[in-house]
């Protein structure tokens, strides 16, 4: 069947609207903030410019990846696009060979930069997109104990450069992508039951692998008063930032709490946001989160292509991962792990991913009719979605 010829202003008036304006509603509450702070942060008008630069290109990269084709590109780029996750995952480690740092080592510095590169936070996004096709085309017969393997040895061999950084955080968003893009294909739960069983054994060998401040870190994580001058220190001050903020905060270039919370600029803003803007302002950040999510997953269910359901569902799955982690730990009552909160956090890396990945979304919603008079059947009646 020939395909119709689409101008790219017909392809942008189909971009999802929904998807588009909670986005940049994040991002905007995101850049607000940061201006609020940018007296109080170390280098703040420095991290506000990055960052409306980063959301900017972002914008673009978004934009411009809706008048594209998914489908044209993904079947042809599905290998190159593994390769290059694995060439990536490897430069960092090799880059940061050595390295004298006890924490992660996750990040490549490229002169002319303004911010840090970290790949694995580019690597998600080629990795739902090559594990999707992979689950896609082993659907029928995914129960099958050799297909299951294959998906095994794909997604393992990702998730170990990742485990090779140290960055045991990314590793498990990497993990709950995997968990919901198995569930969505119609896994059964029994191997799921196994995983988690496997994993109960092998937690105390796992435990005695982890270095000291990893280990500290989880702890403190649960009960961050058994430190509270080191690991828990961190998370009690942005605990102490939040509850200051009360239901209406301390006004955008208010407040005082947060100011002692180091790194308050990246991974802890969102107490930055609820101590200015008090109960509402975390309010509408968690509101316009979860309509974005539920979009994908509704998107999820209408795609023309099989495997860009599953797609959203991965793209949705680390949203709900990072903001659920990354808000816990704000509120000291999830391990400190360096997880950003997507659209929000200050880093290049975190908001140029995001835009990336509502850019294939976006892909899918302007491709979703590709031919004339033709429609290719949506799988997601053959899941649990």
């Amino acid at each position: 069947m020939k395909e119709f010829s689409v101008s790219i202003g017909e392809k942008l008036k189909k971009m999802d609207l929904t998807v588009l304006v909670t986005s940049v509603a994040m991002t905007a509450l995101s850049i607000l903030v940061l201006w609020g702070g940018s007296n109080v942060f170390d280098g703040g008008r420095q991290k506000f410019m990055v960052q409306c630069i980063a959301a900017f290109l972002g914008f673009v990269i978004m934009v411009a990846l809706a008048t594209v084709d998914y489908d044209a590109i993904f079947s042809k780029l599905e290998l190159f696009f593994f390769a290059m996750s694995v060439a990536l995952m490897i430069l960092v480690i090799v880059i940061n060979l050595g390295s004298s740092s006890s924490s992660n080592h996750n990040w490549i510095s490229i002169p002319g930069i303004p911010f840090n590169i970290q790949p694995a936070e580019f690597v998600k996004v080629t990795f739902i997109i090559t594990f999707s096709r992979h689950v896609d085309r082993l659907r029928p017969e995914i129960n099958k104990i050799k297909n299951v393997a294959k998906l095994a040895l794909h997604a393992g061999v990702i998730v170990g450069l990742v485990m090779l950084t140290g960055d045991l955080g990314t590793v498990l968003i990497y993990l709950f992508i995997i968990a919901a893009i198995l569930f969505a294909a119609g896994l059964s739960l029994w191997y799921f039951a196994a995983a988690g069983a496997l994993l109960l054994i092998a937690a105390p060998l796992l435990w005695g692998k982890l270095a000291d401040y990893q280990r500290m870190r989880i702890m403190a994580g649960f009960n961050p008063e058994i430190d509270p001058e080191d690991y828990g220190y961190q998370a009690i001050m942005s605990r102490k930032a939040i509850i200051a903020g009360g239901f209406r905060g301390a006004g955008l270039k208010g407040g005082t709490q947060f100011g002692k919370v180091p790194a308050a600029h990246s991974d802890f803003l969102f107490c930055v946001l609820a101590e200015k803007f008090g109960f509402f302002g975390t309010f509408a950040y968690i509101v316009l989160m979860a309509i974005l999510v539920i979009r994908l997953l509704v998107i999820s269910r209408s795609t023309r292509k099989d495997y860009a359901s599953l797609i959203c569902v991965g793209v949705a799955a680390v949203l709900i991962a990072q903001t659920a982690e990354n808000i816990g730990m704000c509120l000291a009552m999830l391990p400190v792990v360096g997880i950003t909160l997507p659209f929000f956090s200050y880093g290049g890396s975190s908001m140029l991913t995001m835009y990336i990945a509502m850019g294939v979304i976006q892909s899918i919603c302007t491709h979703n009719r590709k031919y004339y008079f033709e429609r290719e059947p949506s799988s997601m009646s053959q899941t649990r979605l």
